[in-house]
């Protein structure tokens, strides 16, 4: 254990981390636990750091211990729409790497963050030998397409902004919500600009909106503090 220079603890060895969590890669049994460690080398990544780019060659998978990674694909013309937001315990770039394809996404870190990055063909190995490593690949897979099935459907089955940013928070509070006396709070480390990328429209959209829902007592905020104070009024806002 030692300390990163972004205020919180760096775990190097999976067996004694605290931020274990039932999610993929980090609930494999011990033994796997223990090979996937020594195929792997701990990097840290400050906020705003690019993995890897959308084109680029896969040289290997990244697994989040700490922190949050926003994954986008971007058009000719410049326009960006960030497909979903990672967090630990997942993996990174599988797909591109058991197919031997360019990285279909950018992966950038939305806070300082920890993670494991394995190369190539030392994890396609790790997939193929270890029956339990290779049920998590597909489970991770699994969800990515299920994600990105929830995402298409969020963005192109809404019928307005408002619905949109409605389905969003609600989709935060479901995933790492916090309940309080207030409500249910969510940190949000993403700009205005992310979640119109995230959405599908506009940043002056996406601040209209927010100061809305702020002005009905829907949602307040504070810092990078979103507590949902009205939760059934964002929900009469999702037709889906």
């Amino acid at each position: 254990m030692r300390r990163s220079p972004y205020g919180f603890e760096v775990f190097d060895t999976c067996a004694t981390c605290p931020w274990r969590t039932e999610q993929f890669f980090c609930a494999l049994p011990p033994d796997v636990l223990s090979d996937l460690e020594r195929i792997s080398f701990t990097n840290l990544y400050p906020t705003g750091s690019t993995l890897f780019s959308e084109g680029e060659g896969a040289r290997g998978v990244y697994v989040i211990c700490k922190g949050s990674v926003k994954l986008s694909i971007a058009s000719g013309d410049g326009k960006t729409l960030i497909t979903r937001i990672a967090h630990a315990g997942e993996g990174l770039g599988i797909s591109s790497v058991l197919a031997s394809h360019e990285y279909t996404a950018t992966a950038e870190t939305l806070e300082p963050s920890q993670l494991k990055v394995i190369r190539r063909d030392d994890f396609v190995r790790f997939a193929n030998t270890e029956l339990e490593a290779c049920r998590r690949t597909c489970r991770q897979l699994a969800n990515d397409c299920e994600a990105a099935n929830d995402h298409v459907r969020a963005i192109g089955l809404s019928h307005s902004a408002a619905e949109k940013l409605a389905h969003l928070i609600l989709t935060w509070a479901r995933e790492n919500g916090r309940l309080s006396d207030k409500g249910t709070r969510v940190q949000v480390l993403m700009t205005h600009q992310d979640i119109s990328q995230l959405i599908g429209t506009s940043r002056e959209t996406v601040t209209r909106l927010l100061k809305e829902f702020r002005e009905k007592d829907i949602v307040s905020t504070k810092g990078s503090t979103l507590t949902i104070l009205n939760q059934p009024a964002l929900e009469a806002l999702v037709t889906m």
